[in-house]
């Protein structure tokens, strides 16, 4: 699994004019399922994101996590972030799971995440065209992945 992770004053997303969800402080989190992502990779991915501290203490440092400033989630499927570029122009997907596999995948990680968090997980619906706002605060843009959870 792949995510961008962006803190956020507020984000929402939007389809055919109508506004699916939205949140106020939190993170706004751009997800990508491959075949290969397994639910070890939810169970870590969604710790790791409700713990990282990225958000600012009272000095201003990034030392606070989304569960400590009891901020919220917007979570948008992605399979452009397995975006392969290496030959030619036009990117290739192949490596981005079809909705068979990606859309349980999808639901267990927003369950999983709202377990984690305590609270209801805002998102995005798979495979709609969506259009996303954002505030992003600071900002901080996070890339993680869980194939390189060394790095």
């Amino acid at each position: 699994m792949r995510v961008v992770l962006q803190r956020v004053a507020h984000a929402s997303v939007t389809i055919e004019g109508q506004q699916e969800a939205a949140i106020g402080q939190g993170l706004l989190i751009l997800l990508g399922i491959e075949d290969a992502d397994t639910r070890e990779d939810i169970l870590w991915l969604s710790r790791k994101i409700t713990n990282l501290r990225i958000f600012n203490d009272e000095a201003g440092v990034m030392n606070r996590s989304l569960l400590e400033i009891d901020g919220e989630a917007l979570v948008v499927s992605q399979f452009t972030l397995h975006a392969n570029t290496k030959k030619g122009n036009r990117p290739s997907y192949i490596r981005a799971s079809k909705p068979g596999i990606a859309i349980p995948m999808y639901e267990d990680f927003k369950q999983q995440l709202s377990s984690d968090l305590g609270k209801r997980v805002g998102a995005g619906v798979f495979g709609a065209d969506m259009k996303v706002e954002l505030l992003n605060d600071g900002p901080v843009t996070i890339f993680m992945d869980t194939k390189n959870k060394d790095l």
